[in-house]
């Protein structure tokens, strides 16, 4: 799928996508222990957030790779 040369927009891409991944684990994980448990009204924009953020690094990755023509 991400054959080709990556360009700068292919690595910023995976950058913003680990970057929401960890946010979204972060989330996950804080109400799976337990630890601290906000209602779940205050969590929403987070984790809607970090799926956005998700799909736009995904989205960066597809499109900072260079094809290249046979």
């Amino acid at each position: 799928m991400f054959e080709g040369e990556k360009t700068i927009i292919f690595w910023i891409g995976l950058i913003i996508l680990g970057l929401a991944s960890i946010g979204l684990f972060s989330i996950v994980w804080f109400n799976a222990i337990d630890f601290y448990k906000p209602p779940i009204e205050l969590q929403v924009p987070f984790i809607v957030g970090t799926v956005v953020f998700i799909l736009i690094g995904f989205y960066m990755m597809k499109s900072g790779v260079e094809k290249k023509e046979e």
